[in-house]
């Protein structure tokens, strides 16, 4: 393969270093806690860090928000297919679905695109707290999805702490 350029040219050559290493080949498809660990896409939120967790131990799931009905496919096949039995959904402090709603994002893609964007739901929320207890619940009514321990957290991006939200 030849080398690319910038972010993807630095990403192939830590790849390269990890696989010089890598012993976990062996590993299971199914995660070894069966856990499935739904949190936003923030690049200041490192699940396996944070949470204590190995390759192997857990699916994890990440969008924008960490939002549930962006997830239901993923945590669907989680279960249904390989095994997980607790769900646990992590926001976080600072969260950029705070900074706007969709009306706002569909003028912006509409200014700089000239795309109508008016059939996507981006999800925003105003309440951080609150969209925690929105995405419990829409797992816990969701009748797709098992019947099995949820558990909402709020990550505070300046701690690296976790609060649990019921």
């Amino acid at each position: 393969m030849s080398p690319s350029n910038g972010v993807a040219g630095e990403v192939e050559a830590a790849n390269q270093k990890y696989a010089s290493t890598f012993t976990k080949g062996h590993l299971a498809l199914p995660p070894a806690r069966k856990v499935a660990i739904l949190a936003c896409m923030d690049a200041r939120l490192d699940p396996a860090k944070a949470f204590g967790l190995e390759e192997g131990d857990a699916h994890v799931v990440r969008n924008a928000g960490g939002r549930v009905s962006d997830a239901l496919r993923s945590l669907i096949i989680s279960q249904q297919l390989l095994g997980t039995r607790e769900i646990i959904i992590v926001h976080h402090t600072d969260c950029g679905m705070l900074t706007f709603t969709d009306p706002v994002l569909r003028k912006k893609i509409k200014d700089d695109l000239n795309e109508d964007a008016a059939h996507i739901a981006f999800l925003p929320f105003g309440d951080l707290r609150q969209s925690v207890l929105d995405d419990v619940k829409a797992v816990k009514s969701n009748r797709l999805l098992l019947d099995v321990p949820v558990t909402g957290y709020i990550y505070d991006v300046k701690a690296g702490t976790i609060e649990k939200v019921d």
